[in-house]
């Protein structure tokens, strides 16, 4: 056992805790994840011993009706054998041995029942440690993505900036030359070379209202 696992029980010491497959919160500590192998065969373990549990539980329900049946019967039995008759003294005697028989198996199923809580704590309890170590793991790897974006934004975030000033200085330096060359060379000048340069839908500087249009 691990150290991390021995801190793990210690804290769990005195706690009762449900079966976690049982729990369809913890099957959704594992959606759009690929659950471990050896968390889903520690979770099968579990399936197993409940459902074994779940069996001799019906078992002995079903030994105890049983015995409940020869017992009503025997009543009736008895009566007619204390009167003589054979047949029934036969049958009292047969349900006698099949009594006998139904607490034998009665106990063995008590005696294993016994067993169960003790055997499906303990592997509840393992499934419960390799499950939080796992979700500490995916936390942990979580956080480590979660700061790498962080920067990343924050990087992304300096860049349009800088991007934002250089297309706004781009901008007023297109109106200036604009401007400039339409002073110096004049409209008509400047709106032939236009015509062959400017590509269509370019947004050039309306000299008159100061703004861009195209």
């Amino acid at each position: 056992m691990s150290d991390k696992e021995s801190v793990f029980l210690s804290a769990l010491e005195g706690k009762r805790i449900a079966p976690l497959t049982l729990d369809n919160k913890w099957h959704q500590l594992f959606d759009g994840v690929e659950i471990p192998q050896e968390i889903t065969a520690k979770a099968e373990e579990l399936n197993e011993l409940l459902k074994e549990q779940g069996n001799v539980n019906n078992d002995l329900k079903k030994v105890k009706a049983l015995k409940k049946k020869l017992l009503d019967e025997m009543v009736t039995l008895a009566d007619a054998a204390s009167q003589g008759d054979k047949a029934a003294a036969a049958e009292v005697e047969k349900n006698k041995k099949l009594i006998a028989e139904c607490n034998e198996h009665a106990d063995e199923y008590q005696d294993r029942l016994l067993d169960y809580p003790r055997m499906i704590d303990q592997v509840n309890r393992e499934l419960m440690i390799m499950t939080m170590e796992n979700c500490y793991a995916r936390l942990q790897q979580n956080g480590r993505e979660i700061e790498e974006i962080s920067r990343w934004i924050d990087e992304f975030r300096v860049e349009l900036k800088k991007n934002v000033v250089r297309k706004q200085d781009k901008e007023l330096a297109n109106h200036r030359l604009y401007s400039y060359m339409h002073d110096i060379f004049g409209t008509e000048v400047i709106d032939i070379f236009d015509m062959q340069y400017v590509p269509t839908g370019l947004k050039k500087p309306d000299i008159k209202g100061e703004k861009m249009v195209t």
